[in-house]
């Protein structure tokens, strides 16, 4: 036996954090899981009876980063706090966390609660000072360790979106040739795509285009990304949401843009951080290549259209004021019921 262990701590569970980062590493990674899982047989060896032995596996294909969606990582902070565990067995730091936060707030009640702490180096008694400093450490490379590593990626894509060659899902009415973004080779579907660029030429509004559709009895695709319908085109009503999608995106004018949209963190109603994508304006764009591929339209009818959404929006403050004297004293202020034109 350990000579940090004593009876108090064989008296109560034996914890065995299990996490692996994402659904693919928990299918492909299965050496990482099974070493995790073994972890077990390491507390039986050293003197917990199985039936105080507890597996928490739910947070398999969760992130560390953050708290928010490990239901068993919360449940392993709430019976440490409650004083119920002996001992957490974890294959690294890494695996129960990566946040300072996290990582230090379950410390601090392992020293309270004097629980011990195992992974692949040793034992560690979180309230012996020499031990919380090389668990605190370890903690602190395991933040860093992420921020590395996304640097790295995020370095990489970035590297080769600056060439026009990293791919993402292209808009509907597109379609990878090899490594070139070509126009879907389906004339049913590019009749779709010119059918909107067209109707708004002739309509000047979104929601008209949208009620022309269905005037028309014209359905819009949409193409389907996992499941049984993986890459497969979806047939059904145009809604506005997508006219708006398609007019404002440059991809259909025929330019290869990295970086409309970024990630940032917010907390949310209930005190959690969370990630959301947050749309950039252009001039922070990234990458912006134009004529990188054939387009629906050019560069400068996409800029009248962008132009003609804005002018056509009744929710901002500066909207055009009615005239202050003579004929027509209702323009700027009587808006169409049909289109939202002034």
């Amino acid at each position: 036996m350990n000579s940090k262990m004593a009876d108090h701590h064989l008296a109560r569970q034996a914890c065995i954090y299990i996490r692996q980062s994402t659904p693919g590493q928990v299918r492909f990674n299965q050496e990482s899981k099974e070493r995790q899982y073994n972890l077990a047989n390491q507390a039986k060896a050293l003197g917990w009876m199985p039936e105080q032995i507890r597996i928490l596996d739910g947070d398999l294909g969760h992130s560390g980063e953050q708290a928010t969606h490990r239901d068993d990582f919360k449940t392993l902070v709430s019976d440490v706090a409650m004083g119920q565990v002996g001992a957490i067995f974890s294959l690294e730091a890494s695996r129960l966390a990566r946040s300072n936060k996290d990582w230090h707030r379950l410390l601090e009640l392992c020293a309270i609660t004097k629980t011990l702490v195992f992974d692949g180096d040793g034992c560690y008694d979180p309230a012996d000072f020499n031990d919380g400093l090389v668990l605190g450490i370890k903690g602190q490379f395991a933040q860093a360790e992420l921020h590395i590593i996304r640097a790295r990626l995020h370095g990489a894509k970035l590297n080769k979106a600056q060439k026009g060659e990293l791919r993402f899902p292209v808009p509907v009415g597109f379609v990878y040739d090899g490594d070139k973004i070509v126009l879907d080779p389906d004339q049913e579907v590019q009749g779709a795509v010119r059918a909107v660029f067209e109707l708004f030429e002739q309509e000047n509004s979104a929601y008209r285009v949208v009620q022309r559709f269905h005037q028309l009895g014209l359905r819009f695709p949409r193409r389907a990304y996992g499941g049984a319908w993986d890459g497969k085109l979806i047939w059904g009503r145009l809604t506005h949401s997508r006219v708006i999608g398609v007019l404002a995106n440059p991809c259909y004018a025929g330019t290869y843009v990295f970086g409309r949209y970024q990630s940032c963190k917010k907390i949310d109603a209930t005190g959690e951080i969370c990630s959301q994508s947050r749309r950039m304006p252009e001039d922070q764009w990234r990458v912006v290549i134009p004529d990188h591929h054939p387009g629906y339209i050019t560069r400068d009818q996409f800029l009248a259209n962008r132009k003609r959404l804005v002018d056509n929006r009744t929710n901002i403050e500066t909207l055009a004021g009615p005239a202050r004297e003579g004929l027509c004293l209702l323009q700027g202020l009587l808006l169409c019921g049909i289109c939202g034109r002034r």
